[in-house]
């Protein structure tokens, strides 16, 4: 199987660390951008946090010499056109504002009101409207989501699935559901509903969402049964789903750039960045339209979603807040299976728990992450493949602003001859997506997507991390001591990659 590309595994709305993947055919494409970069003032704030992000983007793992990059150079090293920031300090939003351009057409500059696709980050949303109705009294966190069902129903599967599928089965990805996430439908396309979409019915370009793993036995992502989560709460309540997020979350946290809009409104679309995929290349139409609102479906700014951060924060720690109550907020944020939470990604611990998302759609690519116990965090929107630039924005933030445990960091390299690197060269696979490793200049190599290659530093026999996303794996050993595989351990979804055969497609 050949590996993919970023734009193949976009469709699954969910940011798999392509830290891998072979861009040579990628990068090819890129050209000079048509505009030019922006003037920072058009952008919004001007301070010395905005002009450290602009001289000080970090990769995860900094070796002896290494110097930062400048903002400017990264997004035209990825092809990203815009990004657009937001910064959550001492309890507060302190900082929003964007760089580069809205498309390569008009050449409008970024501004803190540009919305982007949320992708996957609108999972946050619709987990908030399901718990504020589970507050209500309108659904229940664990009785069968069928009893709540009108319009459809999930066929059952008493061999994989005995018990009745929850509603907090589907918020923390552990009903065994398939269906990653969703590719999309052009702009002027026939669009499905989403009980279409369900059973996999033209015009529907997704199969039938049903049972395939065990029940609540592991984390398997779902956008699938985030499109039941969002047909659920319509039938109990008779809303339609984004008027329904509106009033149960938009609005109360007033973010007025918010919607679940496909298409778009022309409110929206009249300071909206459009997709691409390289600096110049323009999906086509602007964006793709998801009609699976619950999983993929808002379109928003960073400023806005720093409200909601802000509020879950607020929350958390017993303050004033407007969606949830406390007990109710620990609950969302409690790790379970694959460390999520109901709707979030959690990691860290003690003062250091973080709760966030990532977010793909065509020609979308965007990150966020605040924490629990204290008043910080921030939020990364790029219309371009923008998830490494993402993440070297965070870094240089962490860096900014003191979060020692996001900031780059120096490690330790634990020595490995050259016969020892050898043995995890190979293939390997999961979920359809490939990805090879090779040893170059005595280095174990992976392919990227990004500007550069990614070296594995060895952290131990058997651990690694990346040199530029920070991305921690552990490789497998078999009965004969054989390397079978490795699991993304740290910085990304625990996923287990299969080594492949030798000779394998």
């Amino acid at each position: 199987m050949a590996s993919r590309t970023l734009s193949h595994c976009a469709a699954r709305n969910y940011f798999i660390p392509l830290l891998f993947f072979s861009s040579t055919a990628a990068l090819a494409q890129q050209a000079a951008p048509r505009c030019t970069f922006p003037a920072s003032a058009l952008g919004g704030a001007v301070n010395a946090h905005t002009r450290f992000v602009e001289r000080n983007l970090l990769p995860a793992i900094m070796v002896a010499g290494a110097k930062p990059f400048a903002l400017e150079d990264r997004m035209r090293a990825y092809g990203v056109p815009g990004v657009s920031v937001a910064v959550i300090h001492n309890g507060k939003l302190e900082w929003a504002r964007g760089w580069g351009v809205r498309d390569a057409g008009s050449c409008a500059p970024v501004t803190p009101d540009t919305d982007f696709q949320a992708a996957s980050i609108s999972k946050v949303v619709t987990a908030l409207t399901a718990l504020r109705l589970v507050e209500e009294g309108k659904i229940s966190l664990d009785k069968d989501i069928n009893s709540y069902l009108k319009s459809w129903k999930l066929p059952p599967n008493a061999k994989l699935a005995p018990k009745p599928i929850t509603l907090r089965e589907l918020l923390s990805h552990t009903a065994g559901l398939n269906v990653w996430g969703f590719p999309g439908y052009g702009v002027g396309s026939r669009l499905p509903t989403p009980v279409q979409v369900l059973n996999g019915e033209a015009p529907a370009n997704t199969e039938a969402v049903k049972v395939v793993l065990p029940q609540d036995q592991q984390w398997q992502y779902s956008g699938g049964g985030y499109v039941i989560a969002q047909v659920a709460l319509s039938d109990v309540t008779g809303e339609s789903f984004d008027k329904l997020a509106e009033e149960k979350v938009l609005r109360p946290l007033g973010m007025r750039r918010s919607a679940f809009a496909q298409p778009p409104s022309a409110t929206i679309l009249r300071n909206a960045a459009m997709g691409h995929y390289w600096t110049d290349k323009l999906v086509p139409g602007g964006y793709h339209v998801y009609p699976e609102l619950g999983p993929a479906g808002l379109w928003t700014t960073p400023a806005d979603l720093s409200r909601l951060l802000l509020d879950l924060q607020a929350s958390a720690n017993g303050r004033a807040s407007k969606l949830l109550s406390a007990k109710m907020t620990a609950e969302m944020l409690t790790p379970g299976k694959g460390d999520w939470g109901l709707g979030v990604e959690l990691s860290g611990t003690g003062a250091t728990r973080r709760f966030g998302h990532d977010g793909v759609n065509e020609g979308y690519q965007s990150r966020m992450m605040a924490y629990v116990r204290k008043g910080e965090g921030v939020v990364v929107m790029t219309n371009g493949g923008g998830r490494r630039l993402a993440d070297e924005v965070i870094r240089s933030v962490a860096t900014d602003y003191g979060w020692a445990e996001l900031a780059s960091k120096r490690v330790d390299e634990t020595a490995l001859s050259a016969e020892a690197l050898a043995r995890f060269a190979g293939r390997y696979q999961a979920g359809g997506i490939s990805v090879d490793l090779t040893i170059k200049d005595g280095h174990l190599i992976g392919q990227t997507d990004g500007p550069q290659l990614e070296r594995l530093i060895a952290l131990t026999p058997e651990r690694f991390e990346t040199d530029v996303s920070g991305i921690v794996v552990e490789f497998q050993k078999g009965q004969d001591g054989s390397i079978t595989g490795f699991r993304i351990v740290e910085n990304g979804p625990p996923i287990t990659f299969t080594r492949a055969a030798i000779g394998a497609p």
